[in-house]
């Protein structure tokens, strides 16, 4: 599975525009022949209106003011059947026709105008974010990994969601992390947090120190005066939440971390166990607010043992009852085999349950102990 952003169509297909454009033109035929043969007292010229305007739902501002051009001319057409331009009736007629359609053909430029900078906000977001969130490997010491990130719909609104894995002498270690926030600040604090992760997890220091010294990254990030930091100060902190896990090669065992993010779950043998810890830390960028030691807690990670790790875009997804994706009830369900299967189905059953569109940008890595001796 790419273990890249599985974008969503941002962009409105112009060969489905120049479709539609038949609906409103059809209309303007219809009313017209009508109106030709209605009877004098009957008047249908106001229904021409709904020609442009239903344009500008769909089309640009080009293609709206063409087809207020032809509900005009086709007004026009109208008044010398039945009367003359001159008639009263007529002439106001055309005259509102003209004003509404120079006000939707308006409207149809400032909506394109924001699209198109939606759509580089978010093509600019999207790049950055590829750089930063490089592949996972399929395989590292005696683990199998898979990861897949996927978009939320909403225009523009990328989030913060992180994932990394390093090698150490003796193990693997892992991180990943959810930022607070939208957009392109929200990729810079999860460019921050990758970097010091990658810069000090391959060390052999203890995992409270490589957590330590991602608080001390993101803290000192917000301290900087005059950042963007500071504008987001009246609005609340700054944070990341983060799951930090080290696996050691030979001892069948894990050791995580977790700063307020939601437990990870181990599959063993069609069970679904959530690895919550007793002595959660705060969030990365909280310790000031909350302080507390970091309390390391092991659990058994035995050869064909699977490990989902995720982020609140996944379990906060809704169906159209409001009701939230069952994600340890959907592993548990899970009968195939190995991390790219899992999040494969995991990622089609979380897709059917929203409807095909996520509220919030989800991310997901499954790792799996191999049996027999680490790999190199």
């Amino acid at each position: 599975m790419d273990p890249r952003r599985l974008p969503g169509a941002h962009r409105r297909p112009r060969q489905r525009s120049r479709a539609l454009v038949a609906v409103p033109l059809l209309l303007i035929l219809v009313v017209t022949v009508v109106d030709i043969l209605a009877p004098p007292e009957v008047h249908l010229g106001p229904f021409l209106v709904a020609a442009p305007a239903i344009t500008a739902s769909f089309g640009g501002p080009r293609m709206t003011g063409f087809v207020g051009v032809v509900a005009v001319a086709a007004q026009s057409v109208v008044a010398l059947a039945r009367t003359s331009l001159t008639d009263l009736n007529h002439t106001l007629q055309i005259t509102a026709l003209i004003l509404i359609s120079a006000i939707v053909t308006l409207f149809a430029h400032h909506r394109e105008r924001h699209e198109k900078e939606m759509t580089q906000l978010r093509s600019v977001a999207e790049a950055t974010q590829g750089v930063l969130l490089r592949a996972l490997p399929q395989q590292i010491g005696p683990l199998r990994i898979a990861s897949v990130y996927l978009a939320a719909e909403a225009e523009a609104q990328i989030g913060g969601d992180l994932y990394a894995v390093t090698r150490t002498a003796h193990g693997t270690r892992l991180v990943i992390g959810d930022v607070r926030g939208k957009g392109l600040e929200a990729i810079g604090d999860a460019a921050l947090v990758l970097g010091a992760f990658r810069a000090a997890a391959h060390r052999q220091a203890e995992l409270p120190v490589l957590v330590a010294d991602l608080e001390g990254a993101v803290s000192s990030d917000l301290g900087v005066p005059g950042t963007s930091r500071d504008e987001h100060a009246e609005q609340g902190e700054t944070f990341v939440t983060a799951a930090v896990l080290d696996v050691p090669d030979i001892e069948p065992s894990l050791h995580l971390v977790s700063c307020g993010h939601p437990p990870p779950l181990l599959l063993r043998d069609g069970r679904v166990t959530p690895l919550k810890v007793s002595q959660p830390a705060p969030p990365l960028g909280l310790a000031e607010f909350a302080p507390a030691d970091i309390a390391v807690e092991s659990y058994g990670f035995e050869p064909g043992d699977v490990v989902l790790l995720y982020t609140d875009g996944v379990i906060e997804a809704r169906d159209d009852s409001g009701s939230f994706y069952p994600l340890s009830e959907r592993m548990a369900a899970w009968s195939g085999h190995g991390p790219q299967a899992l999040l494969r189905h995991l990622c089609e059953d979380l897709l059917a349950h929203c409807g095909g569109s996520l509220g919030d940008d989800a991310a997901m890595v499954a790792v799996q102990r191999l049996p027999g001796a680490p790999a190199a």
